[in-house]
């Protein structure tokens, strides 16, 4: 029998890309850091950094990320996110993704500088309290990411559990070389991608709208059960 709280948090949980401006004490985003390390980790690795950032910290990646993309500055990603070339089946999925999301905020398809305000709005962090950039050993093998994205998740249900939000933000990894001098991390942790942390603010169109999931029955085969 499912825990009714899972269940919920499970189904409740969204991308939130709108914030109160309310803040997220260091106690909280410590909380819900340990209790993301719980995720399970092949021989216990626990790979992944997280490095969090609130106030002038968090104001000082923004701005170098926007002055970037204000000057042209090329992107630099230091891992591959997507396939390229995306197959069909995927483009169309990342497609009707960014359709549910500008409708909703009412810009138009040829809207172009409307889709690139709001894009560039990945690198504002949403205007969230606190920005988390994940990084992780530059040495370290695909199990590693998929523990990493473990626990990610965890980080994800305990921030929904303790009544906060989140959204991942990938598009940090675009200037995967920026964030890294920025922040000036270690030569050996690669930029994974973002995480915008506070609380929702559920009045904003951009919260209210929800991508949909594929049906069971396009991506399990069961074999041997018994109804």
């Amino acid at each position: 029998m499912m825990n009714r709280d899972i269940e919920h948090l499970l189904k409740a949980r969204r991308s939130v890309r709108k914030f109160k401006d309310s803040s997220v004490s260091k106690a909280d985003v410590g909380k819900i850091l340990e209790l993301a390390r719980l995720a399970p980790s092949g021989a216990n690795l626990q790979p992944g950094k997280f490095h969090a950032l609130t106030g002038g910290a968090l104001e000082n990646l923004k701005s170098a990320l926007l002055g970037a993309v204000a000057d042209g500055r090329p992107q630099v990603s230091q891992f591959s996110y997507f396939p390229s070339p995306m197959p069909a089946d995927l483009k169309a999925k990342q497609r009707a993704a960014g359709y549910a999301l500008y409708s909703a905020l009412g810009i138009d398809r040829r809207d172009i500088a409307g889709r690139r305000d709001q894009f560039n709005q990945n690198y504002m962090f949403f205007n969230a309290p606190v920005g988390v950039v994940v990084t992780i050993h530059k040495d370290l093998g695909k199990g590693c990411f998929m523990d990493l994205g473990m626990t990610m998740m965890a980080l994800f249900m305990a921030a929904a559990g303790m009544g906060f939000a989140t959204s991942g933000i990938g598009a940090l990894g675009n200037y995967g070389d920026l964030v890294h001098e920025t922040l000036a991390l270690p030569e050996t942790e690669l930029v994974v991608c973002g995480i915008a942390l506070g609380v929702a603010d559920d009045s904003d169109p951009v919260n209210q709208f929800r991508t949909d999931r594929d049906p069971l029955d396009s991506y399990v085969q069961f074999a041997g059960f018994v109804d």
